[in-house]
């Protein structure tokens, strides 16, 4: 037997999230945030974007903030894909069903008779 010792690597959480990187992410979710303020308080008040155009992109931008949360402080990113799958594909048919139940909302009110 040899007295070398053995060295055992373990898989740890985040083991990719050093402080430049946590500062990376920080910097982007600021952005995001900096864009939809811009958007909220400066560009649609003044008419330079109509509101039915400013809502689709905060979603976007919401969706990118959220993918970024989830995958790198909730470490998801760093799971094995089974695991990733199991949250993803939930979450995406929960915003399938909310987007045809809000489709659907919109045609009941149309049915109301006009005042």
């Amino acid at each position: 037997m040899s007295s070398e010792s053995t060295e055992v690597h373990h898989e740890e959480h985040g083991e990719g999230m050093t402080r430049k990187k946590i500062v990376q992410i920080f910097l982007v979710l600021l952005g995001i945030t900096v864009v939809e303020f811009i958007i909220a308080l400066w560009l649609v008040p003044k008419g330079h974007i109509p509101l039915h155009w400013a809502n689709p992109i905060y979603i976007v931008l919401t969706l990118f903030k959220a993918f970024y949360i989830v995958a790198y402080f909730m470490h998801l990113k760093f799971e094995k894909i089974g695991m990733a799958l199991s949250i993803i594909v939930p979450i995406l048919f929960i915003i399938g069903l909310i987007l045809v139940l809000t489709n659907e909302s919109h045609y009941w009110v149309d049915l109301r008779p006009k005042v």
